[in-house]
């Protein structure tokens, strides 16, 4: 069978095996009251999705472990992304948990889970030095690279703690992430595919298929919040295919989206500490727009759109590479 049929075999599979979980683990969320609480200094308009079910991450880690175990192979680069992508899960379902049982939005203190974050870091490079992996940063569109030597653990922990959060801070409105991911996602199945890093390709499938199953669920009105639990998975999961791809810097502009949400939090915050100004309403950015007038959906498409513009680029500049 032709790789590019067993691709969509795989986003297929993942797909209807999240749509299949969804029914039955939504329901078992609301029995145990694990719903999402809404952070006071919000959107007021987000005030009534209170209680909706969080955690649905774990539909989405369901159906790629399912599919990965189906069409991937035992290698060293799978099992990377297993580490990468369930250990920050990992982090996102005890965070998740903790804001359930006390009833609050604060999870894990910001230095157990940083600790956490960095502790994975380590196991992952552990696993790249068994793997011999290429320590060379390539400048996208260019045949520009140079070698990280020893810095490159320092740079893999920036990458991965950043990523995973960039991401998380993106989930914020219903279908937003799920979403710009699924775009994201698609781009490194396609570089991935091309450059025949092959079950690379099928694990970036596989989480296509399975965030695009989650999202049924999730388009707005959401039945389920991922939560922390599936943010921070894609986030690792997400930065772990492109350490595998040597697409480090190009993640920067596939992933354009976290990285703007990104920057508008470190812009507000700067800007309220040395100016007492806040240069969005609110941040992240998303949140400005929807204080401006728009309707969350307009925000989500228009976030999707931009999305699969950086995506786009991402690919076109890799090709030319």
């Amino acid at each position: 069978m032709p790789f590019d049929n067993v691709l969509i075999i795989t986003i297929v599979a993942a797909f209807l095996i999240a749509v299949l979980i969804g029914p039955l683990f939504i329901p078992v969320l609301r029995r145990l009251k694990f719903g999402q609480a809404i952070r006071e200094e919000g959107p007021q308009s987000h005030q009534k999705k209170a209680g909706t079910p969080t955690m649905g991450g774990t539909i989405i880690l369901l159906a790629l472990i399912f599919t990965v175990l189906k069409f991937a192979n035992a290698t060293m680069e799978v099992y990377f992304l297993v580490l990468v992508t369930f250990g920050y899960g990992l982090i996102g379902f005890l965070d998740d948990f903790i804001k359930i049982s006390k009833k609050r939005n604060l999870g894990l203190t910001a230095r157990q889970k940083f600790l956490g974050q960095i502790i994975l870091a380590i196991g992952a490079y552990y696993l790249l030095i068994l793997m011999k992996h290429d320590t060379t940063l390539h400048f996208p569109g260019t045949h520009w690279s140079f070698d990280l030597g020893w810095m490159y653990f320092p740079f893999l922990v920036f990458l991965l703690v950043g990523t995973t959060n960039a991401v998380n801070i993106t989930d914020g409105l219903d279908g937003l992430l799920a979403g710009t991911g699924a775009i994201a996602f698609g781009a490194y199945a396609i570089i991935a595919w091309m450059s025949s890093d092959l079950d690379t390709a099928i694990f970036s499938a596989a989480v296509v298929g399975s965030v695009l199953g989650f999202l049924v669920f999730n388009a707005h009105p959401a039945r389920v919040f991922m939560g922390d639990t599936g943010s921070l998975a894609l986030g690792g999961a997400l930065a772990g295919i492109a350490i595998l791809t040597k697409t480090e810097l190009l993640l920067a502009i596939i992933g354009g989206v976290f990285v703007m949400e990104t920057i508008s939090v470190i812009m507000q915050v700067i800007s309220f500490k040395t100016r007492g100004k806040r240069i969005f309403r609110m941040s992240p950015i998303h949140h400005h727009f929807e204080l401006t007038g728009w309707s969350e959906w307009r925000v989500v498409v228009t976030f999707w759109l931009t999305g699969m513009v950086f995506a786009g680029l991402g690919v076109y500049l890799e090709v030319m590479r």
